[in-house]
């Protein structure tokens, strides 16, 4: 069996007049994240971990933010586009660690949601995705919340 790992990384700034979606679920919030889609970093962040891991370049390379495709699209669209790309190299999901980084809204009360609608874009038992919430204790760009970042790792095999 051969296994390799990816990491991802994605940022938005947060502005008025946007919904916040994140990890496919939308939160209350008097701010979303500015983007040419829904701008759903932990989705984004998720998607380039499993093409790195892939050794298939990233999220822009396969989805442009200046192609009409892609704007304004749904997040989890490009996740399960994602997810199609990575399985027609040979390979399936072991699991994903990831995490939020945002000072407001809380994440971890909607951390079970995001779980269930992950697991059921990608095919996959909720519990091999894991979803961590923290803030930078009020330091730069996300604790002055101007922005939300997301980090991803994950593990994909191929037998």
């Amino acid at each position: 069996m051969k296994i390799r790992v990816g990491f991802g990384f994605d940022v938005h700034r947060l502005v008025e007049g946007r919904e916040l979606w994140m990890g496919g679920i939308r939160l209350d919030h008097s701010m979303g994240l500015l983007g040419h889609s829904d701008a759903d970093v932990l989705i984004h962040a998720i998607c380039d971990a499993l093409l790195g891991a892939a050794n298939m370049r990233d999220i822009g390379y396969h989805f442009p933010d200046t192609s009409a495709d892609t704007l304004n699209i749904d997040s989890k669209i490009l996740l399960k586009k994602t997810m199609k790309l990575v399985e027609d190299k040979g390979y399936t999901l072991g699991n994903i660690d990831a995490t939020i980084c945002a000072e407001r809204p809380k994440m971890n009360p909607h951390i079970p949601d995001m779980k269930a609608c992950l697991a059921e874009i990608l095919q996959t038992d909720p519990d091999n995705i894991s979803i961590k919430a923290t803030t930078t204790e009020r330091l730069g760009f996300t604790g002055r919340e101007e922005g939300i970042s997301a980090y991803a790792t994950v593990l994909i095999e191929k037998d």
